[in-house]
């Protein structure tokens, strides 16, 4: 929001919120009709709606590609931090698509010769180009330093300003009125063609595909354009602009004023000095070699949607399904297949944390493969790569996340270290500040608990410590108590382990294995506490959820613009915390296998670091 909000800022259909997409459907119904229905059919209307689709397909692979370049951090531009207002703000990004497409078709309508247009005229594409780079690139320059008057800036433009670090869809991210003059002037080369009779659909849709390829590629917060393009024709440097050029615009303020063409800032004076040297540097900049890496792997066939590269307002809030996610079908299995061409893990997230490098990587697998006995060796030969690909650009931390860590799998990550035992990249599977998360979950004064699910290394630990401290635990199945006081030995607490069907305990330990059946027979008000990777389906309006085990992240942790899976905003699963409370300690041991780490020294130094305890209040059923 700009900082003294002017009239027409809000877009009109602001109050439909996610239903704001349905002011589209009848012109789409009714030029569909036209052209299925009635004789005289013209293509040209009918492929508006595909135009608008591609537009913002066309937006969305920008994000993508911006978001991976910059974690990985080679030839970024501006090292600042991007955060989940930023996102907040930039997520109506497709409104502005919504606003073309209603006064395209309304155009389509109203103004002789726009409809029925031939699919190509070369006439036409030559008018358009000239117009551009003549009357709009001129016309854009001293309106945009008109925006920078203060009087128009605080109430439109600094909207758009609020972002230091630019994103592809940074863009179109401005108030309604400025997108209303923004439209009357690329009209101009439309109008032209269209009245002149030189128009086609290869000239209209060629023009805002350039707009939009011009628009997001200079909101990209790396450098894309190479070098050579510039020597092999030098004059090229005052008609295209490049990403470092624009974000010196969002730096400066009062510099680099040009649409897509400098031209005009060499000529009136507007041209940052430093243009050519930040181009250059960003250019030269290697990709950055992260100190901490934690490793995880896609869920659900639509989590890469949830994902960072993927829609931005799902990554941004906790992984929920979507039933309009269905109707991507077709998008979904595209993606299935890439990441499955593809084959290795790749960044998706870059923090930093004090002089901490973080990043995230993803594994390029479902959790149905996981469950799957014969991928079992792609999926360790994949964890292994990355494993040695972190050796290689000295990782001093690699920490598995959710099933990278499975007993069966690679017996919790042991494995690569007996594989490999000269690893300098120290091997974390977080189990012990998981179990001290769950502990440190349980209400206090707390006597009793019931615990269900499948028994694991934090399973284990969870129950021996909660005997330990005096708190007796009931298990519900005798293959369970069995192997639970098995794994107790002689020990005198083992008493404090009991076999029970008391449902009536209202507080539950649960993991992998809960069924619905289960959750039936627990009482009004039961607390349930997960202490594996993922949540429990929560089928109680009437009890209450904790989160699986995690912490919240102090504010010093930098560039988080997205959430951990399902987890809330600013929250980290104790897997991913214990990596990073690793590295920053210097501890130099490996915390895999069927070895713990001390949970209370564990703890203590995460709580040191600012990393928080989540608190679920008496109130909150979520």
């Amino acid at each position: 929001m700009a900082s003294r909000p002017g009239i027409l800022t809000d877009w009109p259909w602001k109050p439909l919120g996610s239903f704001k997409h349905v002011i589209l459907a009848p012109w789409v119904i009714h030029s569909t009709y036209s052209f299925m229905i009635k004789d005289g059919k013209d293509l040209s209307t009918f492929l508006a709606f595909p135009l608008l689709l591609w537009r913002m397909l066309h937006n969305q692979l920008w994000i993508s590609l911006s978001r991976y370049r910059t974690a990985k951090g080679n030839n970024r531009i501006i090292d600042k931090a991007i955060e989940f207002d930023q996102v907040d703000r930039e997520s109506s990004w497709d409104d502005q698509i919504l606003f073309n497409g209603i006064l395209f078709y309304v155009g389509i309508h109203t103004i002789p010769g726009a409809s029925h247009l031939p699919m190509w005229r070369l006439d036409g594409v030559i008018i358009t180009a000239l117009i551009h780079m003549g009357p709009v690139e001129f016309l854009y320059y001293w309106l945009h330093r008109l925006l920078h008057h203060h009087y128009l800036y605080s109430r439109y433009h600094s909207h758009h300003h609020s972002s230091i670090v630019t994103e592809p869809i940074t863009s179109v991210i401005h108030p309604f009125a400025e997108h209303i003059s923004y439209f009357i002037l690329f009209a101009i080369p439309l109008i032209t063609t269209i009245l002149t009779g030189t128009a086609s659909v290869a000239s209209l849709a060629g023009y805002i595909t350039y707009i939009d390829v011009m628009n997001n590629m200079g909101h990209c917060n790396f450098e894309l354009v190479p070098k050579w393009l510039f020597t092999i024709f030098r004059p090229l440097k005052y008609l295209m602009y490049t990403p470092s050029f624009h974000s010196l615009h969002h730096t400066q303020f009062r510099t680099n004023y040009s649409l897509f063409m400098p031209i005009y800032d060499y000529i009136y004076g507007t041209m940052d000095k430093s243009s050519d040297t930040l181009y250059e540097d960003s250019l030269k900049r290697p990709e950055e070699a992260p100190d901490v890496v934690h490793l995880t792997h896609l869920t659900t066939p639509d989590s890469i949607y949830h994902s960072r590269l993927g829609l931005a307002y799902l990554a941004s809030n906790p992984q929920k399904s979507k039933w309009y996610l269905s109707l991507m079908w077709p998008v979904t299995l595209w993606t299935m297949m890439l990441t499955w061409i593809y084959g290795r893990a790749f960044v998706v997230e870059r923090n930093r944390f004090h002089k901490l490098r973080l990043q995230t990587w993803t594994i390029p697998k479902y959790n149905i493969q996981y469950n799957l006995r014969w991928h079992t060796a792609s999926i360790n030969t994949l964890i292994e790569e990355a494993v040695l690909e972190a050796e290689e650009k000295g990782v001093k931390v690699l920490s598995l996340g959710l099933l990278n860590q499975g007993e069966e799998l690679n017996r919790y990550g042991e494995l690569y270290v007996q594989r490999y035992p000269r690893l300098k990249t120290k091997v974390v599977d977080g189990s012990s500040l998981a179990v001290a998360a769950v502990l440190n979950s349980i209400p206090k004064g707390t006597t009793q608990v019931l615990h269900r699910g499948n028994l694991s290394k934090v399973a284990y630990a969870v129950v021996l410590n909660l005997c330990r401290r005096g708190i007796q635990v009931a298990v519900p199945y005798e293959d369970d108590y069995k192997r639970l006081k098995k794994s107790f030995g002689s020990r005198s607490d083992q008493n404090n382990l009991i076999l029970s069907k008391n449902y009536s305990i209202k507080t539950w330990l649960v993991g992998d294995g809960l069924k619905g059946e289960d959750q039936k027979k627990a009482t009004e008000g039961t607390l349930f506490i997960p202490f594996s990777q993922f949540p429990p389906k929560k089928l109680r309006k009437d009890c209450f959820y904790h989160s699986t085990p995690a912490m919240a992240a102090p504010a010093s942790l930098e560039n988080v613009d997205s959430c951990e899976n399902w987890l809330p905003r600013r929250v980290m699963s104790a897997w991913r915390v214990a990596g990073i409370v690793h590295a920053l300690e210097g501890w130099n041991e490996h915390e895999c296998g069927y070895t713990m780490s001390d949970i209370d020294k564990v703890w203590q130094a995460s709580i040191q670091h600012g990393f928080k305890p989540l608190v679920i209040t008496a109130q909150s059923k979520f």
